[in-house]
């Protein structure tokens, strides 16, 4: 999309503070975090929202997915266990869909939040 913000990024063509690439996705930090660790992960293929794609696209939101805990143990949000078995930590993922979503770039995305709260919004 000639116009796509996040294709821009994924191009290049604006700077951004990578955090991981490979040949079909990208993650950097957010620009306007409303948390300590506040990341996005992009395909590179632009599809505009999750309700754009289909049981072709299965496999990338898998993907997108199983990354999220990865860049959080990264980042230093993972969820982790005391002694005793009690988790601690954690970090939240999101995908928002379309305006009443909560969607302001129209390229699809997933949010990986984390860190010590509380967050902006979360109070």
């Amino acid at each position: 999309m000639e116009n796509c913000l996040f294709c821009k990024i994924a191009a290049k063509q604006i700077p951004s503070s990578i955090v991981y690439e490979d040949e079909e996705l990208l993650a950097f930090k957010d620009i306007n975090p409303a948390a300590p660790v506040h990341l996005l992960v992009i395909p590179k293929q632009h599809l505009a929202t999750l309700s754009d794609c289909n049981a072709s696209h299965a496999a990338l939101l898998g993907k997108m997915l199983a990354l999220a805990p990865r860049l959080a143990e990264e980042a230093g949000c993972a969820v982790s266990y005391d002694a005793d078995g009690e988790p601690g930590g954690g970090y939240k993922t999101l995908i928002n869909s379309g305006p009443d979503g909560g969607q302001e770039v129209y390229h699809l995305h997933l949010h990986v939040v984390g860190g010590p709260r509380p967050w902006r919004g979360m109070r």
